[in-house]
C-alpha cells in the first residue's frame, strides 16, 4: 500500500477522492469506483502500487499511437482495477478483476527502478501505462515516469480521458503523449455503458492538448450503439476545432465481456467513419482491428505520398525527413524522435 494523492478529509471517517472525476466519497474501509483505493483510518491508500499485473514490450503502433516515434518500441504496464465498467471492456479480467474477486488485489511485486530497467533491457523507447486505465495507479505510474524520464524514455498515457484537471496538470510534466479513449459522442453512452459521463472526457483532451502532450483518440465503433453517422461527424467535428492534425483511431468492434450479443464492426461502417472524419476536416483518420490491416498508412496532407507504410499494426517504410515529407516537404504532426 502507498498513502494516495489527490483526496481531502471530507467528514470524521470519510474522505474525498479527487483522482478522477468520480470525485468519490469513500467512507472508511470502503473504496472508490476503481476498486483499488481504500480508505483506512481516515487515509486514502493506493492498493496496487508496484502490483503489475501486466508487462511487454511491442511496438508504440499496437497502444494505438501512429504518430508518436513511429517503429519504436514500448514497454507496457498495468494493474488490476478501472474507475470504468464498460460492458464492451476489453481487459474485464485485469480492469474488473477486485470488483469480481471480493477485492482482491493480484499483481507481481516491482519498483519504479525495476520497470524502468526492465524496460531499457528490451530495448524500448518508450513507457506506456495501459490495459487498464493509469489513472487507478497513478501514483506508481507518476513515479516510473519521473524515472523514466530521467532515463531519457517517453512516457505514454492509453487512457479513458476521466482525469481529473488536477490530475492531468500534475502529470503533465511527464506526459509525451496519450491515446484517449472517446467511447461516443453521446452522454447516454456513457452513463449506461461505461458507468460514466462525457463531458470530463472531452475537458481531458482538450487539456491535454493545451498541456503540450501529444493526443491521439480512439473510438471503438459498436454496432447499433455509436455508429452513426451523426454521431461519428460529431465526434470528427469536436476533434476537427482543437486541431484537424488529432489522429483519429476508428476500429472495429469484437463481442466481448457482457456484451456479446452484439456482432463484429462491419467493414463498410469502419469505411463510413473513416471517410466521416476526412469530410470534416481530419487529417489522419486510422482504421484498426481489420485483418487484412487496410486503412494504416499515414500519408501527406498535402501531397498525398504514404510517409509511414505500416502491416499488420507495425511500421514499415518511412518517407520523411526530420518529421516532413520526402516528396514536398509538408511537416506532418507528431513526435518523431
Amino acid at each position: 500500500m502507498k498513502e494516495a494523492m489527490f483526496y481531502e478529509k471530507a467528514s470524521k471517517d470519510a474522505v474525498r477522492c479527487r483522482l478522477c472525476n468520480h470525485f468519490c466519497l469513500v467512507e472508511e474501509g470502503a473504496r472508490g469506483q476503481c476498486g483499488v483505493r481504500e480508505n483506512r483510518q481516515g487515509k486514502l491508500y493506493s492498493m496496487v502500487y508496484g502490483k503489475i499485473v501486466a508487462a511487454h514490450a511491442d511496438p508504440v503502433e499496437k497502444k494505438p499511437l501512429y504518430h508518436f516515434m513511429p517503429g519504436a518500441r514500448a514497454f507496457s504496464i498495468g494493474t488490476v482495477g478501472c474507475n470504468f465498467q464498460c460492458e464492451h471492456c476489453q481487459n474485464s479480467f485485469i480492469a474488473q478483476y477486485p470488483r469480481e474477486h471480493q477485492g482482491e488485489i493480484i499483481g507481481n511485486e516491482a519498483s519504479p527502478e525495476e520497470i524502468v530497467a526492465g524496460a531499457k533491457s528490451a530495448a524500448c523507447a518508450i513507457m506506456a501505462y495501459t490495459y487498464t486505465e493509469p489513472t487507478i495507479f497513478y501514483e506508481f505510474a507518476l513515479d516510473t515516469a519521473r524515472l523514466a524520464q530521467g532515463e531519457g524514455l517517453k512516457n505514454v498515457f492509453v487512457s479513458n480521458g476521466y482525469l481529473s484537471s488536477r490530475a492531468t496538470r500534475h502529470m503533465a510534466p511527464f506526459l509525451h503523449g496519450i491515446n484517449v479513449d472517446l467511447k461516443s459522442f453521446s452522454d447516454e453512452f456513457y452513463k449506461e455503458v461505461c458507468g460514466a459521463r462525457l463531458k470530463p472526457v472531452l475537458k481531458t483532451i482538450q487539456e491535454t492538448k493545451d498541456l503540450g502532450v501529444w493526443v491521439e483518440v480512439t473510438t471503438l465503433v459498436i454496432p447499433g450503439l455509436n455508429d452513426k453517422k451523426r454521431e461519428l461527424r460529431e465526434i470528427a467535428r469536436f476533434l476537427k476545432a482543437l486541431d484537424p492534425a488529432i489522429p483519429w483511431h476508428v476500429t472495429a468492434f469484437h463481442p466481448a465481456h457482457r456484451m456479446m450479443d452484439r456482432p463484429p464492426t462491419p467493414r463498410e461502417t469502419l469505411l463510413l467513419a473513416r471517410d466521416t472524419g476526412l469530410e470534416e476536416g481530419l487529417r489522419h483518420v486510422y482504421m484498426g482491428n481489420l485483418p487484412d490491416g487496410e486503412g494504416q498508412n499515414t500519408c501527406c496532407s498535402s501531397c498525398g505520398t504514404v510517409v509511414v507504410e505500416r502491416r499488420g499494426g507495425e511500421s514499415v517504410t518511412k518517407n520523411m525527413e526530420r518529421g516532413r515529407c520526402s516528396a514536398c516537404g509538408q511537416p506532418v504532426a507528431g513526435v518523431w524522435s
